[in-house]
C-alpha cells in the first residue's frame, strides 16, 4: 500500500491506495483552519492589500496529523503495510523559510508581517513585479520568456519574491530559502530539503538547466542579484524519485513507521496525469476544480502562445510537459450560486433534496443552446491562458429583464468551456496536437458541466474514475519511489483509474455552440487583446480606491 496526500486550496486529503491495482482503500480530509487569508492576518486587525492570498503552514501539518491517521483507520490497513508516501500541492504556493525550514511567519518577531507568510497560488498582488519582469525580459530578448507563452505570471516564484523584496526588505533578508510548499512539505516529512523539477520548471523559470541570470536579476533590482544563489538554487530531483525517509517526528504525526520512503514533491494537476493514464504524448488532462489546469506530455518542443509553462520532465521524466490553465472555474460557479441566486431557488433545492448547483444544472440543461442569448468571459480571477493577464475581470453580455438565474449559470459554465477550447486550439495551431482529452477533479461530479464541455469542444471526454485523482497520483508516485513499480508509465497503467464510458458530444449542439464561440472569441479579443482597456482601467480604479480607503483607515486608527 501507499499513501497519497493532496494539499489543495482549502483542505488536504489523504488516500490509502493498493499498489497492485490502484484500488482506494480509505480516505480522509482535513479543512484548513485558516483557509485562505485575504483580509487580515490571524490575531491582527490590520487590513491586507488587495489581491493578497496567504495561508498558514500549521494548517498543512495538521493534514499530516489528522487526515493520514484517519485514512489509515478507515482503510483497515496496518501502518506496517505502507511502503511509501507521496504528496502534491497547489502551485505556485511559495513560502519564505529559514535554513532549517522554519516558516518566517512562525518567528515571533515576524508573525504580524504579511510577507513572512506563505503566498497561495492565487495571490495576485505581485502583478506589478510580474509586469516588470516581463517588460525587462522582452527588452533583453531573454530566450526563456517564450517557454511561458511570452509572460511570467504574478502567481509565480520570482514575481512574488520581488514583491517581498520591494515591500518588506527585512523579511526578504531573513528568508534564507524561498521554497515551494510542494517541496517544503516533503522537507517536513523527511527532514531534508529537496527541490522538484516540476515546480522549478513551471513556476521558477528554470529552463535548459539554468535559472534567470544574475545580470537579469540585478537589472530588476541590485538587491535581487543573489536571489537564485542565496535562496533558491538546489539540485533538482526527478518526479517519482525518493526524496528521503520518514523522520521520527513525521512518523509520529502520521502514524506510519519511521523510515518509510517519501516521494519527491509534485504539483497537484501534474501528479494526476498518472491517475488519468495520460502520461503518453498528446493526451491532455484537464483538472477541473476551483480552477482548471491543463497538462500534457509531448515529444515535440514548441512555443505555444499563452501557455503557462513548459518543462522537460515536468509531468513524466523524459518528455516535454506542457501546462496551460484557467484561473477561475468552480470558483466562478460557486460565486454566482452563493451570491446571486434568489431565496426561492434555495427553497426549491431543499424541497427536491438537491444541492443548489444540481438544481441550477437541471434547470439550465433543459434549454436549447443559445436560448439564453448570453455570452460570458470567464475572467473573474483573471486570465491564465492564453492571455496571461490577471488584471482582466469577468464579463456578461446579453442580459434582459427576462434573464433567469439558471441562464446566467449556464452562460458561466459555457464560458469556461470556451476558455478550454481556446487553449486546445492554441496548442493545435502551434504544432502540439491534442489527441484526446481526459477530465479529472471535482467537476467530474456534475454531468451537465461535462456535457457542455463535450459539446463545446466537439470531442468525447474520458473521465478519471477517482474523485481523489491528485491524492491517488501522489500515491502512484510513492509506489515508484518505493520501488514497487519501475517507472511512472508502468505505475500509471497498473494503478490509474479511468471510467469505461465517455461523455460524447451531440453534433447538433456542437454546431450551435460554434456560433456562440465566435461571439466569445470576438469579446475575448476585444477586451483581452488590446481592443479595449476598460477592464484594466476598472481594476486599476478599484485597487486605487481600496488602497486609499485602507490608508485612510490606518490613519484614523493612529
Amino acid at each position: 500500500m501507499t499513501i497519497g496526500v493532496d494539499f489543495g486550496t482549502l483542505s488536504g486529503r489523504a488516500v490509502v491506495v493498493r499498489v497492485r491495482d490502484g484500488v482506494e482503500l480509505g480516505s480522509a480530509a482535513h479543512d484548513y483552519r485558516h483557509g485562505v487569508i485575504t483580509d487580515r492576518l490571524p490575531e491582527s486587525e490590520d487590513p491586507l492589500e488587495p489581491e493578497t492570498a496567504l495561508q498558514c503552514p500549521e494548517d498543512y501539518r495538521e493534514v499530516l496529523r489528522t487526515a493520514v491517521p484517519e485514512a489509515l483507520r478507515v482503510s483497515g490497513v496496518s501502518p506496517g503495510q505502507v511502503v511509501g508516501i507521496g504528496t502534491d500541492f497547489t502551485a505556485c504556493t511559495v513560502m519564505p523559510v529559514t535554513a532549517d525550514g522554519t516558516p518566517l511567519c512562525e518567528l515571533p518577531d515576524l508573525a504580524r508581517r504579511p510577507h513572512a507568510w506563505p503566498k497561495l497560488w492565487r495571490h495576485h498582488a505581485a502583478q506589478p513585479e510580474a509586469d516588470e519582469i516581463n517588460a525587462l525580459a522582452a527588452e533583453r530578448g531573454e530566450k526563456w520568456l517564450a517557454r511561458y507563452g511570452g509572460k511570467i505570471s504574478s502567481e509565480w516564484e520570482f514575481a512574488k519574491a520581488l514583491q517581498v523584496l520591494r515591500d518588506d526588505p527585512g523579511a526578504y533578508e531573513r528568508a534564507e530559502r524561498w521554497i515551494e510548499a510542494a517541496d517544503w512539505i516533503v522537507w517536513q516529512l523527511c527532514g531534508q530539503e529537496t527541490r522538484n523539477v516540476a515546480t522549478a520548471g513551471y513556476k521558477g523559470i528554470h529552463q535548459d538547466g539554468a535559472w534567470p541570470s544574475t545580470d537579469f536579476l540585478a537589472a530588476l533590482d541590485p538587491r535581487f542579484a543573489g536571489f537564485v544563489r542565496d535562496k533558491l538554487e538546489h539540485p533538482l530531483a526527478q518526479l517519482g524519485e525518493r526524496a528521503g525517509s520518514l523522520t521520527a517526528e513525521a512518523a509520529a504525526w502520521t502514524g506510519l513507521p519511521e523510515g518509510v520512503p517519501v516521494a519527491v514533491g509534485n504539483i497537484d494537476a501534474h501528479v494526476t496525469a498518472a491517475t488519468a493514464r495520460t502520461t503518453g504524448p498528446g493526451r491532455m488532462l484537464a483538472i477541473m476544480g476551483t480552477s482548471t489546469c491543463h497538462v500534457m506530455n509531448s515529444d515535440v518542443l514548441a512555443e505555444v502562445p499563452g501557455m503557462c509553462g513548459l518543462a522537460h520532465g515536468g509531468i513524466t521524466p523524459g518528455a516535454w510537459g506542457y501546462e496551460a490553465g484557467q484561473s477561475g472555474v468552480g470558483d466562478i460557479f460557486g460565486w454566482f450560486a452563493e451570491s446571486y441566486v434568489p431565496p426561492a431557488y434555495h427553497e426549491e433545492a431543499r424541497e427536491r433534496g438537491l444541492s443548489l448547483h444540481e438544481l441550477l444544472s437541471d434547470k439550465a440543461a433543459e434549454a436549447p443552446v443559445g436560448g439564453h442569448g448570453l455570452v460570458a468571459l470567464d475572467w473573474h480571477s483573471g486570465n491564465r491562458s492564453v492571455l496571461v493577464d490577471h488584471d482582466l475581470s469577468g464579463v456578461l453580455v446579453g442580459m434582459t429583464l427576462a434573464t433567469r438565474p439558471e441562464e446566467v449559470y449556464r452562460a458561466l459554465v459555457e464560458a469556461t468551456a470556451f476558455g478550454t477550447r481556446t487553449i486546445v486550439e492554441a496548442f493545435t495551431a502551434s504544432g502540439v496536437p491534442v489527441e484526446d482529452l481526459t477530465i479529472g477533479g471535482g467537476m467530474v461530479r456534475n454531468p451537465f458541466v461535462l456535457q457542455v464541455y463535450a459539446d463545446v469542444l466537439g470531442r468525447s471526454l474520458k473521465i478519471v474514475a477517482s474523485e481523489h485523482g491528485c491524492a491517488v497520483g501522489a500515491a502512484i508516485h510513492a509506489a515508484v519511489a518505493a520501488g514497487a513499480h519501475p517507472d511512472i508509465h508502468a505505475a500509471s497503467d497498473a494503478m490509474g483509474r479511468v471510467r469505461a464510458e465517455t461523455v460524447d458530444p451531440d453534433p447538433a449542439r456542437t454546431a450551435a455552440y460554434d456560433e456562440l464561440h465566435a461571439v466569445y472569441t470576438e469579446l475575448h479579443d476585444h477586451f483581452g487583446r488590446g481592443g479595449s482597456r476598460s477592464l484594466h482601467r476598472l481594476r486599476a480604479l478599484r485597487n486605487s480606491v481600496l488602497t486609499s480607503a485602507q490608508g485612510g483607515a490606518e490613519k484614523g486608527d493612529r
